[in-house]
């Protein structure tokens, strides 16, 4: 009994509160969509609970949001899920976390519990995520450029998305050539599904950061242990100098790439990865490339925050 709560009963709660605060915050992000604004323009917006227990009946708006997002999440741990089958390795089912933030998620995640056999396994366990969630990710942004309108004249934004990742200049340039007008996206007035994508996209970049266990650290100890081994001691310094100039929460990933339980569990060298593997890691780097951006959000920077203490 205590087996079948843990295996199943947690993740099928975790995703019932998670479908609960990625609602509440879409209901959010809808209205503001509606009124020609930015997806967060007041604190408040943050954490939506006082609104909503005043406007009851517009939770159901942020639908749209939450299962476009929570497909997203889960389409990706999927691929790692079934991968782990494929090649009999042990694994929770996903769970997705429900937690405080921009999303109303912290992400999703799955446990392994047996040891990967192979760097084949290891490099099929680690592309197949993102490559799902990359995929409904573009799907959802597509979309959402297709849902999206012109800002109105609105107050500044108090959570400003920042560079754009390649994949959404070069999605806007193929949705432009139905939609001519398409206002480009630091001038649109975003679709929550649109906002879903966006976040869709950063997750899977955060994910293939090429160290430790994240799922870029697989692909890459899958190529090369020993260059995954001189990357993951390397990269957490590059993180820190990164948020002290672009975005601070690159420290906070410098930091936890930090932890031991971050080291990566040894996997056999032999056989080595067979060359279709080897173009798999081409395909995650390129991803890593399309979706990458230094500054995810505007004048959020240890140098911005130290400037405006000033």
């Amino acid at each position: 009994m205590r087996t079948i709560f843990r295996d199943y009963c947690v993740p099928i709660l975790l995703l019932a509160a998670s479908a609960i605060t990625t609602t509440a915050n879409g209901a959010r992000f809808m209205q503001n969509f509606l009124e020609g604004m930015p997806p967060v323009v007041r604190d408040s917006d943050l954490w939506p609970w006082g609104w909503l227990s005043s406007h009851p009946d517009l939770f159901k708006t942020g639908w749209a949001f939450s299962l476009t997002l929570l497909g997203i999440l889960l389409l990706h741990e999927f691929g790692h899920y079934f991968a782990c089958r494929w090649h009999g390795i042990r694994s929770t089912l996903p769970w997705v976390l429900p937690a405080p933030t921009l999303s109303g998620t912290a992400g999703a995640v799955i446990q392994i519990r047996s040891r990967i056999p192979t760097r084949n396994a290891l490099m099929d366990v680690g592309i197949f995520g993102p490559l799902a969630g990359y995929v409904a990710s573009v799907v959802a942004v597509g979309v959402g450029f297709a849902l999206s309108s012109h800002a109105s004249n609105a107050p500044a934004a108090v959570v400003r998305f920042g560079g754009e990742p390649p994949t959404i200049g070069l999605l806007h340039a193929l949705v432009a050539r139905w939609n001519p007008g398409l206002p480009t996206f630091d001038h649109v007035a975003p679709h929550p599904v649109l906002v879903a994508g966006w976040i869709g996209l950063f997750i899977t970049s955060l994910n293939l950061i090429p160290g430790g266990q994240l799922d870029g650290g697989h692909i890459l100890y899958a190529i090369s242990p020993r260059v995954h081994k001189v990357v993951t001691r390397i990269l957490p310094f590059v993180l820190v100098i990164a948020g002290i100039v672009f975005w601070m929460g690159w420290i906070l990933w410098g930091l936890f790439l930090l932890i031991p339980a971050m080291r990566h569990p040894v996997v056999p060298l032999e056989p080595e990865p067979t060359r279709g593997r080897k173009l798999l890691g081409v395909a995650g780097l390129a991803i890593f490339l399309l979706t990458f951006t230094a500054m995810p959000f505007y004048d959020n920077s240890l140098l911005h925050l130290f400037n405006l203490n000033r």
